[in-house]
């Protein structure tokens, strides 16, 4: 089974569950473990940064940076991840969740090859299908980019 509890009693899930509940995958799969979440209320997501990831090739060759967009990308993953678990939906349900929205983003430093992006999601709203997120993603306890994100169950 790919749930696990650590020695607190955290329910977490690796990358074999987590590919059951949001439809992204590589490259796209932003969300590498689920450290510890509890329904309704937060998620605690890693996404381990590695020089093989395609768009360092791009961005920039001389200096590799994540790129803020997908930064945004990986908290929404997150979300949509807290989202399912909160609304108890089976392995494997076929919903798809959309971005909806964006506000109040600020990026404070750059993600680079070798940093692990700690992606804290907090549930400010719910509303059936349609949810708001205080997001904030950091490397070795700095701030990296913080936003509020809006995630609908798409049809």
């Amino acid at each position: 089974m790919a749930f696990f509890f650590t020695e607190n009693g955290v329910l977490k899930m690796d990358i074999n569950e987590i590919k059951k509940y949001i439809p992204h995958r590589y490259p796209f799969l932003l969300v590498d473990r689920v450290m510890s979440y509890d329904a309704n209320v937060t998620i605690h997501a890693i996404k381990n940064v590695t020089v093989n990831e395609p768009f360092f090739n791009g961005h920039f060759p001389a200096r590799p940076v994540m790129p803020g967009v997908l930064m945004l990308e990986a908290l929404a993953q997150a979300a949509g991840l807290l989202m399912a678990k909160s609304l108890d939906w089976p392995k494997d349900h076929g919903n798809v969740f959309f971005l909806a929205g964006v506000d109040k983003v600020r990026y404070k430093r750059v993600v680079e090859p070798g940093d692990q992006l700690d992606l804290n999601v907090n549930v400010l709203k719910m509303r059936r299908d349609l949810w708001k997120f205080d997001c904030k993603a950091s490397v070795d306890g700095q701030v990296a980019c913080i936003s509020e994100i809006m995630i609908i169950r798409g049809q």
